[in-house]
């Protein structure tokens, strides 16, 4: 019996029609396997990964590899979006059983006992082949070594325990300062760079941002601090990158949007989904690359993605969805590449001129046959190579990617993952508010502002954040990473315009991540809160992944939240991250790029810059203080009708002074004197 069909989960729910009789992760599945001992096959995907629908259709989908698995097995169908802590664990014991990188799917056999795996890998053809065994020859061997071999593979699962353990408890002390460990994360990553193409090593090639972030921050530094040399190359390898990847095919240049990763090492051929995560970190990075120059290929990249995310992947309620499918009528790619001549008839001669010069329709195919358009050059040389004026160019341009955006909008599209997840909002949130302050777009910061409420008030219940929503329900207690990016994406959101109400939502965060996640005995967070089901390891990520760990936003955002309010515990419990932290990082600064960002908080302390006053004359002082890139400097502008005010600021209450606009520069919990005229306070902010 297949157990999946009352789950939310829009990638268990593709696996509800399978002959496996699958059940969610769940206290009867693991019931069933100790009851009649029998071995756990836990099967980890997502809705949007290719090779996940691959083994469905090939395995899953088939009766007689089906009927094997529920004759031998118990199965268990997890969805690593709704449930990162299983994930979590598993892929960590897999590279510690293989000693090599996971991924998904990931194939799990578990000892129903103790929930130790004693066998993993991630994909398996049905029948042999790329140097795989068959998955039902493999299905019957593993089943049999779990009989015959149960000593064995207990020994195992002994030495496994035992390695958990050291990784639960493990503090590795560091006599190294932070500028030094500052320092090694930026040689290390330059000697990763790809100086032609930009990025970090070869394919796969992933846009990397806490990377990127990392050396922009270094560069920013550098700059302000007269007593060092200014890091031109730091920034090279920064705006390399972007435009790299703004050009390249991992960008979706008719509809906006990024994709997961490049399968080439010149960014021109993708993995074609599209995940919000994603696409909410590279706005925030690459608005912050806009306050040093405007540049119109960087400016055209956000715009088409902020419209992306709140065309497509935005609940009429305000949250924001997961993802979009790599796959489309069963084909990778098929909704995003063209022929030649399909292009050829939708346009002018004029446009097809310039999109076949731009897009290099005019070389052979790219991708199965077909053209992944990307940038084969810089639009400035185009135009100049066609004889055109900027103006008719653009326009040219503009018209031809409209036309076929309206064409594409005809093909069946991608699958969309439409549940709501809570920390992938609190980055989108963050993306948005960014680009949004940034480009002066006030629909964008709207756009953040209802999906912070939707988490609000759709996915906090009984006084705790949840980390999924969908048709009306929110599941699962929300883990570390929920906490944080939420609280991140909310301080940027107060950033760009106050509420009162994001003050209390993230100093409820900040509380809850202090009372649930974090170990006051060593520093650091847990991933799990501390009533969290009991599962064989519970970690303390530190390191960079897809996605900024847990622990690096939480000690910026509980940081800057304590700067923010005056609140000292948020600024001992990110210190004490910082230092229970600083062994892991010393291991391989380059790998914690986002713990090192609040590293820097100790080298460089943070300025904050908060302006008073009626709301309608605050918006001039603000953008003086925004003006270039200011790594750490915080602008808050908080208007006089507004009741929540960090207690450390002199309260204004006479008629006159409310009547004007007073700015406060805050360091340490201490603020200057009230600068009240604009033209003294723009000499400051300068």
């Amino acid at each position: 019996m297949n157990r999946l069909g009352d789950e939310t989960s829009p990638y268990l729910l593709q696996h509800a029609d399978n002959p496996v009789h699958w059940y969610p992760w769940c206290a009867d599945a693991l019931d069933a396997a100790r009851n009649d001992d029998r071995p756990i096959l836990l099967s980890i995907g997502y809705s949007s990964c290719h090779w996940c629908h691959v083994m469905a259709h090939e395995s899953f989908e088939d009766p007689a590899t089906a009927e094997v698995m529920n004759e031998r097995f118990v199965n268990i169908k997890v969805d690593r979006e709704e449930r990162p802590d299983i994930d979590r664990i598993y892929q960590l014991a897999h590279q510690l059983l293989n000693r090599n990188a996971g991924g998904w799917p990931l194939t799990a056999f578990l000892d129903p006992q103790t929930m130790l795996p004693f066998f993993t890998g991630t994909y398996f053809p049905r029948n042999p082949r790329y140097g795989l065994p068959g998955f039902t020859d493999l299905l019957r061997r593993v089943a049999e070594a779990f009989h015959a071999k149960r000593e064995d593979l207990g020994s195992q699962g002994e030495q496994l325990t035992r390695v958990l353990k050291e990784l639960e408890g493990q503090k590795r002390d560091s006599e190294a300062d932070d500028r030094t460990l500052l320092q090694a994360a930026r040689e290390e990553l330059e000697s990763q760079f790809d100086k032609v193409e930009g990025g970090f090593g070869s394919a796969p090639k992933f846009p990397m941002p806490a990377a990127l972030d990392r050396l922009l921050k270094h560069w920013g530094h550098a700059r302000a601090d007269r007593s060092r040399k200014p890091d031109r190359e730091a920034l090279n390898m920064v705006t390399t990158t972007l435009t790299k990847m703004a050009r390249g095919g991992i960008y979706d240049h008719i509809g906006g949007g990024f994709c997961r990763y490049a399968t080439d090492r010149r960014w021109a051929i993708p993995h074609f989904e599209k995940m919000l995560c994603d696409n909410g970190v590279l706005l925030a990075l690459y608005a912050d690359v806009l306050a040093l120059a405007p540049d119109p290929l960087f400016t055209g990249a956000v715009r088409e993605t902020a419209t992306w995310m709140m065309r497509e992947m935005q609940h009429p309620e305000g949250g924001y969805f997961t993802a979009l499918d790599a796959d489309s009528e069963g084909q990778e790619g098929k909704f995003y590449v063209w022929r030649r001549d399909q292009v050829k008839r939708l346009l002018t001669d004029e446009e097809y001129l310039v999109v076949e010069t731009l897009y290099g329709l005019d070389k052979p195919p790219n991708f199965e046959g077909k053209w992944n358009l990307y940038r084969r050059d810089a639009w400035a040389a185009v135009i100049e190579r066609l004889y055109l004026e900027p103006g008719a160019a653009n326009a040219l341009l503009s018209s031809a990617k409209a036309k076929l955006f309206e064409a594409r909008s005809q093909r069946i599209p991608p699958g969309k993952d439409d549940k709501v997840l809570s920390g992938w909002n609190g980055l989108a949130i963050h993306g948005m508010a960014k680009a949004g302050m940034r480009l002066g777009e006030a629909s964008w910061v709207e756009s953040a502002t209802r999906a912070a409420d939707f988490v609000r008030s759709h996915m906090v219940e009984d006084g705790r954040l949840y980390a999924t929503w969908k048709d009306g329900a929110a599941k699962y207690p929300g883990y570390l990473d929920d906490y944080a990016n939420v609280l991140q994406g909310l301080l940027s959101l107060l950033a760009v315009r106050w509420r009162d109400a994001d003050l209390m939502f993230a100093t409820f965060l900040g509380d809850e991540l202090l009372g649930r996640f974090h170990d006051r005995e060593s520093g650091g967070f847990f991933f799990t809160a501390h009533d969290h089901e009991r599962l064989i390891h519970r970690p303390k990520p530190t390191a960079d992944d897809a996605l900024p760990p847990g622990n690096g936003v939480a000690a910026c955002s509980l940081a800057a939240l304590g700067h923010l309010t005056g609140e000292h515990r948020y600024l001992e419990a990110a210190e004490h991250t910082v230092g229970w932290a600083r062994g892991f990082v010393e291991q391989h600064p380059a790998g914690h790029c986002s713990l090192l960002t609040a590293f820097e908080g100790t080298v460089y302390p943070p300025e904050l810059v908060i302006v008073r006053g009626p709301e309608a004359d605050l918006e001039g002082w603000l953008a003086a203080a925004r003006v270039g890139y200011r790594p750490s400097r915080a602008v808050y502008g908080i208007p006089y009708d507004c009741t929540l005010v960090p207690n450390y600021l002199p309260r204004l209450v006479s008629a006159d002074t409310r009547a004007r606009v007073s700015a406060f520069f805050c360091s340490g919990l201490k603020c200057s004197t009230p600068i009240t005229d604009f033209e003294e306070f723009k000499r400051a902010v300068g």
